[in-house]
């Protein structure tokens, strides 16, 4: 993207919602100029978020010292992902969208595309040091604005099943080839156990296992968007996981079902690729094997190499349409880096901070109930986390994502070919954006 403060990637519609907000490709727009500075009088702000316990959290800034001066949040619980992002959009072209927004750092581009978002790097550029380079180059967009705050992340690890690893006589593997040797050494040794499933019905995990392998899907040169959804890095993580789905290595059933839940839960699958927020799913999903898990690192693509992507995470944004952003920028780095607040998100919305130094504090200087025998899970957590490498993410997210499900479900359904499915993938999200009016190189 355009290396310059301010400037917004703009389109003829959002793929989100499909409504028409303007044409162009990249260029400046809104104006920067707003009223209501932070301390200058009584403010108002209405936050919209789907984090259980927000608005006990936003308690604690209105009751705080000096009432925060004089600047009251009140929060307006939403729903998430598409749904939200559609809500805005449409709030944003009646003038209404509230002061601040929680937002998937996938959804920020669109959200910045259509002059949703305000540059609030004035107020918060200070809080830069909070956060790992990879995470707070999310909320940038790779320029030298700051649409948003970091509030949550998902860094991506290993789960398995420490005393069943040992029953096989397996080694936890730190390569993806190792990964592969694993599979099939389990399959041998016990042919109605998998070692883990490749799962097409949340494309995040997907997404998240090719930004570890070096993919940028969008990026930007000029005015002119460059799509690499078929790139190599992801050719090869859908090689890898092709292969292992059409020789039968790995399951090719999908996560969250009954199915699903039943094989972690009597050990036919015995490992998971997921992200730090994993315990939660894992003590509804398999009850009966509390204290029978481990963490560690997501395998790598090269021996001595240290990377992990990111399933999941959100961030806290200034609407263009707040008569108060320097005040609304004001809590979001309140809310996102003070020590008392993070506690309570952590308490109240279960939330794996953003921030380095929440990550070994409050809430997590002790495993979590379903870890309790791993005394170093978020210390080990937290290292990885400044590991995640960079993302690209671009204007119609949602339509890459709803492609790689139909495909990607078929393809693994049917043990065929992934590299076909990635190819209709990258196909899908071109001709939505030419048809939304993006200019596309080929």
């Amino acid at each position: 993207m355009p290396n310059a403060k301010g400037r917004r990637l703009r389109r003829c519609a959002a793929s989100t919602a499909a409504l028409v907000l303007g044409a162009g490709a990249l260029a400046a727009c809104g104006s920067s100029d707003h009223d209501g500075a932070a301390g200058s009088g009584p403010v108002s702000l209405t936050y919209w978020t789907w984090t259980p316990g927000m608005d006990k959290v936003a308690d604690l800034w209105n009751k705080g010292p000096g009432k925060r001066d004089r600047i009251t949040v009140t929060v307006k619980k939403q729903a998430s992902g598409d749904t939200l992002v559609t809500k805005i959009l449409t709030a944003h072209k009646a003038g209404k969208a509230p002061d601040l927004v929680q937002a998937e750092y996938q959804a920020l581009p669109t959200l910045v595309s259509n002059d949703a978002l305000a540059d609030i790097s004035e107020d918060v550029g200070d809080a830069k040091g909070k956060f790992a380079e990879g995470v707070w180059q999310q909320t940038t967009l790779g320029t030298d604005a700051v649409y948003a705050v970091p509030q949550d992340i998902g860094p991506m690890m290993f789960y398995y099943r420490a005393d069943l690893f040992r029953k096989y006589g397996l080694t936890v593997p730190t390569t993806w080839d190792e990964f592969a040797a694993t599979a099939r050494k389990l399959k041998k040794a016990a042919p109605d156990v998998d070692l883990t499933t490749f799962s097409a019905n949340d494309s995040g995990l997907f997404a998240g296992l090719a930004q570890q392998a070096g993919a940028r899907w969008w990026t930007t040169s000029g005015d002119t968007w460059k799509v690499a959804v078929d790139d190599a890095a992801t050719r090869k993580v859908a090689g890898f996981w092709g292969g292992l789905v059409k020789e039968g290595a790995v399951d090719n059933q999908p996560m969250y079902t009954p199915a699903w839940n039943k094989a972690l839960n009597t050990g036919k699958q015995i490992a998971w690729v997921s992200a730090v927020w994993a315990p939660g799913t894992l003590t509804t999903a398999a009850p009966d094997t509390r204290g029978k898990w481990a963490m560690a690192p997501l395998p790598q693509w090269s021996e001595g190499e240290n990377v992990t992507g990111s399933w999941g995470g959100s961030s806290t944004a200034v609407t263009t349409d707040s008569r108060h952003r320097d005040a609304a920028a004001k809590f979001a780095a309140w809310l996102n880096t003070d020590g008392d607040a993070l506690n309570a998100l952590a308490k109240e919305g279960g939330v794996y901070p953003a921030s380095t130094s929440a990550q070994l504090s409050g809430a997590f200087t002790t495993p979590p109930a379903y870890f309790a025998d791993q005394p170093d899970f978020y210390t080990l957590a937290a290292r990885i986390a400044k590991t995640t490498a960079p993302s690209a993410w671009g204007p119609n997210v949602n339509v890459a994502y709803t492609s790689f499900k139909d495909n990607f479900g078929a393809a693994a359904k049917n043990k065929s070919d992934f590299g076909a499915a990635l190819k209709a993938m990258q196909a899908d999200t071109v001709a939505d954006m030419e048809k939304q009016g993006f200019e596309v190189a080929q």
